[in-house]
């Protein structure tokens, strides 16, 4: 991606937040995004190919701040704590992201995002990609844990984000949390 286009990616993504106020996502139509961000749909459709994939591109931002730093020594709990801190931060945002489940929306990316992100960090840590058995384990802790990370957006955001990553680290299988244990991430 070009540098001058994050710029215009994140005003888009602006304009998009602004018509989450009063729109739903499913109703909010490129057209409003681009009135409210100031730019064509010829520049709309250069960074994004429809309202969900802008959607998704502003998430990746909060799992790549989030997680980032699990890479260089920081731990699960930090990662997840930085992801639902950000969430609450830009609850309208999220919270209108998360009700959708049409194509392309922002559970499955995050799932997808989370579950490669996973497999990555377990390749780099141990130099070889996770055998069939840890990644099926992955899949169901990355969809568990997109189901609670839901369910709290949805439900008020009331728990602390301490306690929500406490939580989905007790709720991690005995398999990978030895694993996460082992690799310094716990």
């Amino acid at each position: 991606m070009e540098e001058k286009n994050v710029g215009s990616r994140y005003k888009l993504a602006e304009a998009m937040k602004s018509c989450m106020k009063t729109t739903s996502v499913e109703n909010i139509t490129v057209k409003q995004i681009v009135e409210a961000s100031g730019f064509s749909r010829q520049t709309f459709y250069r960074n994004f190919i429809d309202k969900y994939d802008l959607i998704n591109w502003y998430f990746d931002r909060l799992l790549e701040e989030s997680f980032r730093e699990m890479g260089k020594g920081g731990t699960l709990r930090k990662g997840y704590i930085r992801k639902f801190k950000y969430i609450k931060e830009e609850s309208l945002f999220f919270t209108a992201a998360f009700r959708v489940d049409e194509q392309n929306n922002l559970k499955e990316h995050d799932f997808i995002m989370i579950y490669e992100f996973f497999c990555a960090l377990i390749r780099d840590k141990t130099g070889k990609i996770p055998d069939n058995r840890t990644r099926r384990l992955l899949e169901m802790y990355c969809q568990s844990a997109i189901y609670m990370t839901v369910k709290w957006a949805l439900n008020g955001m009331k728990a602390s984000e301490e306690s929500l990553a406490d939580l989905m680290i007790a709720a991690m299988p005995a398999e990978l949390h030895e694993l996460y244990e082992k690799l310094g991430l716990i």
